[in-house]
């Protein structure tokens, strides 16, 4: 089934500002909260639904990438969504996003307890960072890349017990009676952080936390069509966290490297040829680079220097899947610097020969002409 538009899932433009988004997200996450909707599945699916399209758009670089390049921007590793499609835990949404409501409670006098009353907070934790450089035909194509990181992990012998201040809980709630109602609030818990445990034993080698570093090489799936800048995630991947907590990601961000001869414009490519003047005139074959490989290409007699040739298909795929742009061949007519005698004389011979004489063809383009061909 095809995934919703995050804005519809909302109910907000894509004009909205940010102010916006958030009351958005906020209606949504009370109208199908669990502790409202009891055994509802549907709720909760929406509930989760809700969270997803608020953790894209609230971030401005995912809400630029998802804008630009739709669902297809956070899929196959594409980074950033982070909740793979709606199969996420519902602890992850109680903890990243209890604080909407204004610490971390749904409070008023709405009846219903506070953001994830009854779910136990589970710290995350955090993200890894990388930079990846990859070649234009790396990028064209698509590629595995295996990445080399330092993760903490959880030391072997190390054992957790149950925090007694918050009893596992993650954090603690005060209720307090106001005019409004009950409020109810949470907040992490100040003995274990919001782990819900505490250490009861690890290994000397391990920090306070029980955890040490550890190198892991990880296997990444670079989808073809990738844009300089682009941060990909890997789910999972980044430093583990003490007790029962969830992994951080790792977060790759993509770097472009400069290509020998290509040009990349979005997902178009642009190769400058350099033709002999006798090429020119007498017509001739050339070989060219490809983000495939070479390919020869015929240069017809009378070619004109400036003459744009496009080879479609041969640039880069789309992110979104929808086919791949051109490589535009420019073509240059080299004139040359220096003469012997006898090629002056030749030239000065063909001076007022009318072969030699410009007669530009209506058919022939300008060159504001050509470059606006070029986006058409």
């Amino acid at each position: 089934m095809a995934k919703r538009d995050f804005y519809e899932i909302l109910g907000i433009t894509k004009s909205a500002t940010q102010i916006e988004i958030k009351k958005g997200y906020r209606k949504k996450a009370i109208e199908f909260h669990p502790d409202k909707n009891p055994d509802d599945k549907d709720a909760e699916s929406k509930f989760k639904e809700a969270a997803e399209a608020y953790e894209i758009l609230s971030d401005e670089n995912k809400k630029a990438r998802y804008d630009q390049y739709g669902h297809q921007a956070f899929e196959n590793g594409g980074g950033g969504g982070g909740f793979n499609g709606g199969g996420m835990n519902m602890d992850d949404i109680f903890s990243q996003f209890g604080d909407i409501f204004g610490g971390g409670g749904f409070g008023g006098g709405g009846g219903f307890s506070g953001f994830g009353g009854q779910q136990q907070r589970r710290v995350k934790g955090s993200n890894l960072r990388v930079r990846l450089k990859l070649t234009l035909e790396e990028i064209a194509n698509g590629v595995e890349k295996k990445i080399k990181v330092k993760r903490k992990v959880q030391a072997p012998g190390t054992t957790y017990k149950t925090c007694s201040t918050c009893n596992g809980a993650g954090q603690v709630t005060r209720v307090t009676n106001t005019i409004l109602g009950r409020m109810q609030t949470a907040s992490p818990c100040p003995t274990c952080s919001g782990a819900g445990q505490t250490i009861d034993k690890k290994p000397s080698e391990a920090d306070a936390q029980g955890m040490i570093a550890k190198e892991e090489t990880i296997p990444v799936n670079i989808p073809a069509g990738v844009v300089d800048g682009m941060q990909l995630k890997v789910s999972g991947k980044g430093n583990e966290a003490p007790g029962n907590g969830v992994s951080g990601d790792l977060l790759v961000a993509i770097e472009e490297e400069a290509h020998e001869s290509l040009q990349r414009e979005g997902d178009n490519l642009h190769y400058d040829l350099y033709v002999s003047l006798p090429d020119a005139i007498l017509g001739n074959s050339k070989e060219i680079d490809t983000v495939t490989g070479k390919v020869r290409i015929k240069i017809e007699a009378g070619m004109q220097s400036g003459k744009i040739l496009r080879l479609r298909g041969k640039g880069i795929p789309s992110i979104n899947g929808y086919g791949k742009g051109d490589l535009l061949v420019h073509v240059n007519v080299w004139t040359p610097k220096t003469l012997n005698k006898k090629q002056k004389d030749f030239f000065e011979s063909m001076r007022e020969d009318e072969h030699f004489v410009p007669k530009p063809e209506r058919s022939d383009k300008s060159f504001f002409e050509k470059v606006k061909d070029m986006f058409s």
